[in-house]
C-alpha cells in the first residue's frame, strides 16, 4: 500500500446539517466514547459492528449490523456517513480503503496495515529512527523452524509475539533458552511471528498524538503506564518519572512517527523507558488508546473529541492537561466474590463514587468476564499522590490489589 503523506486543504463537515453524521467501524467501547464526543459537538453517530447489542450502539442514532468486510453492510454504512473512521486497529484495510474511494476516511487503510503487522510496524519505526533516533527493541522475524534455529543468540531471554492479532497480552510467550523458543513457536500452530529481546524496563510511557489532514499536529502530556497479565492496569497523567529531556524526545519522536505515516486522526505510541535512561519505541495504536481514557476529564480536549475533530476536519484542539490524573481499569473480575467462585454482586459503585474526584466510566457490556474490560475509573486532583491515594481507596473498595506508588 502507498502511505500518502501530503497535506490537504480542510474540507470541514460542519454539525447539525443534513450531513453530519460521522461513521465508525467497530461497536465496542472505544467507538461508545467516540459517539458520546460527536454527539457533544452536534454530529449523529452511524456504527458498524456485527454484534446486537454492542457498547456503542446503545448510543449511536444508527447501528448497521454486518461484518466489517461485508459489502452491503459498508454500502448501508456509506449511506448514513461519507466520513468514516476505526477503534479497533484490526478492522481489514480494504473497508476502509472503500471509503476512501468515496469520502473521507481517517485514519487510512495503509497506515492500520502497518499498526496489524508487528513485523512491518518494527521496520517502519526503525525507518524512522533515522531520523528522530529511538528505535525499537532488536527483533527476528519467524515465519518457519529454520527461523528460529536462526535467530541471534543475543536476542534471548526474549518474547515471541504472533506479528498478527495480538493484544492484552494474547499472542505472546516470554522465553529464556532457544528450546522454549521452539516450544513456542511450535504453540503457535504456524502463524508468523516476531522475536523480541526482553529490555531491562525501568517503566512504559505512551504519547498519544493526533494529526488533521492539513498536516497540522497536537501531542498530549506523557503518561505512565502498569500491566498486570498483559492487560493495562493503572495510567498516570501526567508521567511522574519521565524527565524532562525523555518526555521531549518521546513526544519529538511521536510527531515524527505521525507525519511519516501521514495520519490523519488519533494514534497512541507505546515507548519503553530503560534502566539506563535510554528508550526505545514499542508499538502503535492507529485510535484512541486505553491508556488516553485520562484526558476525558483531565484535558481541555479528549483524545475522542479529538478524533471526532480530525475525521469532521475541524481545528485540532487543545491539548493542555488542567488536573493531575490517575486512571484505574475495571475488568470483569470486580464483579466476582472471589478468584475461586463464579458467583457475582455489583461492585459498589455508590463508595466509589463518594471519593473526590472519581469519575467513573462504565461501558455498557452486558455480561462481567474475568479479563473483560468493563470500565474505568479516572481520579482527577491538584497534585499526583492525591490522585493515587484517591485510586488506592477504589481499589480497596473494589477488592483490588493496590499498585505501587510511583
Amino acid at each position: 500500500m502507498t502511505i500518502d503523506k501530503q497535506v490537504h486543504p480542510r474540507r470541514p463537515l460542519l454539525p447539525n446539517t443534513d450531513k453530519s453524521c460521522l461513521g465508525i467501524l467497530g461497536g465496542g467501547q472505544l467507538g461508545r466514547m467516540f459517539a458520546h464526543a460527536a454527539q457533544a459537538l452536534g454530529y449523529k453517530v452511524a456504527v458498524l459492528e456485527p454484534e446486537a447489542g454492542c457498547p456503542a450502539a446503545q448510543v449511536a442514532e444508527h447501528h448497521v449490523q454486518a461484518n466489517y468486510d461485508d459489502a452491503t453492510g459498508l454500502s448501508e454504512l456509506h449511506k448514513f456517513a461519507t466520513s468514516v473512521t476505526t477503534e479497533f486497529e484490526n478492522v481489514p484495510a480494504d473497508s476502509l480503503d472503500y471509503f476512501a474511494r468515496g469520502g473521507f476516511v481517517a485514519p487510512a487503510g495503509a497506515c492500520v496495515s502497518i499498526a496489524q503487522d508487528r513485523l512491518a510496524e518494527k521496520h517502519f519505526f526503525t525507518r524512522c529512527a533515522l531520523n528522530n533516533g529511538v528505535y525499537p527493541a532488536p527483533h527476528w522475524g519467524i515465519a518457519t523452524h529454520a527461523d528460529v534455529l536462526s535467530a541471534p543468540d543475543d536476542l534471548l531471554p526474549g518474547i515471541l509475539k504472533t506479528v498478527r492479532m495480538g493484544y492484552d497480552g494474547k499472542g505472546q510467550v516470554r522465553v529464556r533458552t532457544r528450546a522454549e523458543l521452539e516450544a513456542a513457536f511450535a504453540g503457535m500452530n504456524g502463524q508468523h511471528c516476531i522475536l523480541e529481546k526482553m529490555l531491562p524496563l525501568a517503566y512504559e510511557i505512551s504519547v498519544l498524538v493526533a494529526r488533521g489532514v492539513d498536516g497540522e499536529a497536537v501531542v498530549y502530556p506523557i503518561a505512565e503506564n502498569v500491566h498486570r497479565d498483559g492487560i493495562l492496569f493503572t495510567t498516570l497523567a501526567p508521567s511522574p518519572n519521565v524527565s524532562p529531556d525523555i518526555a521531549k524526545k518521546a513526544q519529538a519522536a511521536a510527531l515524527d512517527i505521525i507525519a511519516e505515516l501521514g495520519y490523519v486522526g488519533v494514534l497512541c505510541i507505546e515507548f519503553f523507558v530503560l534502566q539506563d535512561g535510554t528508550m526505545a519505541v514499542n508499538e502503535m495504536a492507529p485510535r484512541p488508546h486505553n491508556s488516553g481514557h485520562y484526558t476525558i476529564d483531565a484535558c481541555i480536549t479528549s483524545q475522542f473529541e479529538q478524533q471526532v475533530r480530525a475525521l469532521a476536519q475541524l481545528p485540532l484542539g487543545d491539548v493542555r492537561q488542567h488536573s493531575a490524573a490517575a486512571m484505574l481499569n475495571i475488568l470483569g473480575d470486580v464483579w466476582y466474590e472471589n478468584a475461586s467462585t463464579d458467583t457475582q454482586h455489583e461492585p459498589a459503585w455508590d463508595q466509589v463514587m463518594a471519593i473526590p474526584g472519581a469519575h467513573v466510566h462504565l461501558y455498557g457490556k452486558a455480561e462481567a468476564r474475568r479479563a473483560r474490560k468493563m470500565g474505568h475509573v479516572t481520579f482527577v486532583a491538584t497534585s499526583m499522590p492525591e490522585a493515587q491515594a484517591a485510586l488506592a481507596r477504589a481499589c480497596v473498595i473494589l477488592g483490588i490489589a493496590a499498585p505501587e506508588q510511583a
